[in-house]
């Protein structure tokens, strides 16, 4: 039974299949915990962390990278998303939280539509453009056009709601998926341009047009 409990780690956050993010580890639980998913190249759970609660769908993760070790064993690390899970049932014999998995996949295995795909991948760059002035930084939020669960890669950098990112995180349908976020790409790149030209304005004293 124990190596069928998955450690969790609950953050104030959404991880996805296929994102990579940075973390720093510093609770001593969670330095325990890395540290041995580390050693035993184990994935570990990221769950949506709100107040007293925890989302019970989340996303395995493996750490890719030990970029830092500190001298106290705090650590920096690069994390990759995945499996999506759904929490049966909690543990708490260890000092961090395990919980017993039942591991999904999308039930609509059709895929999402390839125009809906393409206008998606358009809303995105463009979206990249307003919020990373530097090329370097948008070439690092590039993404496959070609990816099956392309809907997570492209959300995954966007600074929207955690709920919007959990209900994603927890539909089976690609084609949903990407009917959602192309709604949401839309009123986000809507929003940058106002604020883009708020901006502009407010440099030229009032002024600019």
């Amino acid at each position: 039974m124990e190596s069928l409990l998955l450690p969790l780690f609950p953050l104030e956050l959404v991880l996805f299949p296929g994102q990579s993010l940075p973390l720093h580890i510093f609770e001593e639980r969670y330095k325990e915990m890395i540290n041995e998913c580390v050693t035993n190249q184990t994935e570990f759970g990221i769950v949506l962390a709100k107040e007293d609660s925890l989302s019970s769908i989340g996303c395995t993760a493996v750490v890719t990278k030990v970029t830092r070790r500190y001298d106290d064993g705090r650590l920096d690390i690069e994390i990759g998303g995945r499996r999506r899970f759904e929490v049966l049932f909690l543990d708490e014999e260890r000092a961090f939280l395990r919980a017993a998995a039942q591991f999904f996949d999308d039930e609509d295995t059709a895929g999402a539509d390839s125009t809906d795909r393409q206008r998606a991948l358009e809303l995105h760059a463009q979206v990249l453009e307003l919020l990373f002035t530097d090329l370097e930084e948008r070439e690092s939020h590039a993404v496959d056009a070609q990816a099956a669960l392309l809907s997570f890669l492209l959300m995954g950098p966007m600074p929207v709601d955690h709920d919007f990112k959990q209900s994603l995180l927890s539909m089976r349908s690609e084609t949903e998926r990407m009917e959602r976020i192309l709604d949401c790409l839309e009123k986000l790149l809507s929003h940058l341009k106002l604020v883009s030209k708020v901006r502009a304005r407010a440099g030229a004293n009032g002024h600019g047009r």
